[in-house]
């Protein structure tokens, strides 16, 4: 299935988007897409629904962010052999994790809005993992059975921020606006392997990211088993697994950086495709 939320900011519905590429409405089964409708019982109630008994969504309703009331949004870092060779980082022994505000949490068409000031926000797609049920010292064999689904995120980040402003990545992965989400949550059953997704990101119709997650140092198992160790992942919580090599920050010989008006598109496979405009905050 592939399952939205739609409608204006903080009123969005839920819905599914069926095989003809239809929106329909799921507001009659259920209140939202979140947490608390990710388990396997819930998704397999919604998944057990004719699409065609469904009301179509008319119009072209702007989507939200594909799951609702998310916990936490865990990324992690350098987690592509090829973007660590790009920026000439040491692969990492573990994974390296940091937190995205879940307020920089935005709709996957919504404005990227640079903060004030900045001169070096980029872009980074990534694989999104959604939790549906909780996992804690789960095993690598045992570490899919806790996701719920997949999306595209695009992880925006303001380089100087990140590292130049004394603490923590936080800092430069946080601010409004910078984490796109969905179109839609891809349940797991539909994702044959995590590890074989096509990916890319064009600034400005001019490619800038091609990748694959077979190229990820850590796989999606690893990940929620090494992050299940440390504290519980709980339905609704969404993982940003790492980007692939062409970001801003790598370009040589000048690392390239967005500017207002700039248009990001970002695709995975099976996953729908994402479109930002870049515009500066006020």
């Amino acid at each position: 299935m592939k399952l939205v939320r739609y409608g204006d900011a903080g009123q969005e519905k839920p819905g599914l988007i069926d095989s003809a590429g239809t929106l329909r409405d799921l507001s009659a089964h259920v209140t939202d897409i979140t947490g608390a409708t990710l388990s396997d019982a819930s998704l397999d109630k919604l998944r057990a629904i004719d699409p065609a008994s469904l009301p179509a969504v008319s119009g072209n309703p702007r989507f939200g962010p594909c799951v609702g009331g998310i916990g936490k949004m865990c990324c992690i870092g350098l987690n592509y052999s090829d973007h660590a060779a790009e920026t000439g980082a040491k692969i990492p022994e573990h994974p390296i994790l940091f937190m995205k505000a879940t307020s920089a949490i935005i709709g996957p068409n919504d404005t990227v809005a640079m903060p004030r000031g900045s001169k070096t926000t980029d872009w980074e797609i990534e694989l999104g993992v959604v939790i549906g049920t909780k996992a804690k010292y789960v095993s690598e064999a045992d570490a899919l059975k806790h996701v719920a689904g997949y999306c595209i995120i695009n992880d925006v980040s303001e380089r100087d921020f990140q590292t130049k402003l004394t603490g923590q990545w936080t800092k430069g992965k946080s601010c409004d606006t910078f984490g796109p989400t969905g179109p839609w949550m891809v349940t797991r059953d539909e994702v044959a392997d995590p590890q074989k997704l096509a990916m890319a990101l064009d600034v400005n119709g001019q490619r800038r990211q091609t990748g694959n997650t077979s190229t990820m140092i850590f796989t999606v198992e690893q990940i929620i088993a090494h992050l299940s160790t440390l504290f519980t992942l709980h339905p609704g919580d969404v993982i940003a697994t790492g980007t692939p090599p062409g970001v801003g920050l790598g370009i040589k010989p000048t690392p390239v950086f967005l500017k207002e008006g700039d248009v990001m598109e970002l695709t995975i496979d099976g996953l729908g495709k994402q479109r930002q405009t870049v515009v500066a905050d006020t």
